[in-house]
């Protein structure tokens, strides 16, 4: 739980521009991750179900990121040439005899 915890709390830091501690959702993560704590007094079931939504929530929040990053690169940039798309998939295109191409 702890590692997803850090994990979230990244993941916040990546996503706002202004520092996360002040945002509502670090204050939700942090409030809701403290009520849920195992204490020697009591067996919290629901401690398991928070820690499959957090881990959850983390890997949502890492795909949207990864996405925006790949839909940044990738999109929008028009036509491209051949020896361009032969670039990105790690390709060369084979040169002509002569010089040519």
């Amino acid at each position: 739980p702890l590692q997803t915890f850090r994990g979230l709390l990244r993941e916040l830091r990546h996503a706002s521009g202004r520092p996360y501690r002040d945002t509502p959702a670090y204050q939700h993560i942090v409030a809701t991750f403290r009520a849920h704590r195992v204490t020697s007094q009591k067996l919290c079931r629901a401690q398991q179900e928070l820690h499959f939504q957090a881990a959850t929530y983390l890997c949502l929040l890492r795909s949207v990121r990864e996405h925006t990053a790949l839909h940044r690169e990738y999109h929008g940039k028009g036509e491209r040439s051949p020896e361009e798309v032969a670039g990105l998939v790690g390709f060369r295109l084979p040169q002509q005899p002569g010089g040519k191409g």
